[in-house]
């Protein structure tokens, strides 16, 4: 009878357990996933925002991203990096607040970045500057 009590108590903590280090499992595995080596892309102005699909800013920037990925497609590259989930590119760019948007030139250096809420008014201010038109 006291085992079946202790089962009672500990049981649903090592479920809990159990579940969390599937997810962390799962998670790291998803991490390591998606490869960004081809980032930014060499030969086309690149734009890198940064951020989870939690953060209200980058829920805001979704649709915008979304848009401006069809229309600059063939223009500009832009590769959104959720960096809950890729946490190995935080170090790899400086990320030091989400969100942030990265502009890289087609030889691949930094020219740009902002921190925060960017408009689709911004960041086509930006593409225009760096010689980038929309189709």
């Amino acid at each position: 009878m006291r085992s079946a009590a202790k089962f009672q108590k500990i049981g649903p903590s090592l479920v809990f357990l159990a579940v969390l280090s599937f997810w962390a499992g799962s998670a790291a595995e998803h991490a390591h996933a998606q490869d960004f080596s081809h980032v930014p892309v060499k030969g086309m102005v690149t734009l890198i925002p940064t951020g989870p699909d939690q953060c209200v800013p980058c829920k805001m920037m979704a649709p915008i991203l979304t848009k401006l990925q069809k229309d600059y497609k063939d223009k500009a590259a832009i590769v959104v990096i959720d960096v809950y989930r890729y946490n190995d590119q935080v170090q790899r760019f400086g990320i030091r607040a989400i969100p942030t948007q990265i502009f890289f030139d087609p030889n691949g250096k930094e020219v740009y970045r902002h921190t925060g809420f960017m408009s689709e008014k911004a960041i086509v201010e930006q593409l225009t500057k760096m010689g980038v038109k929309k189709n």
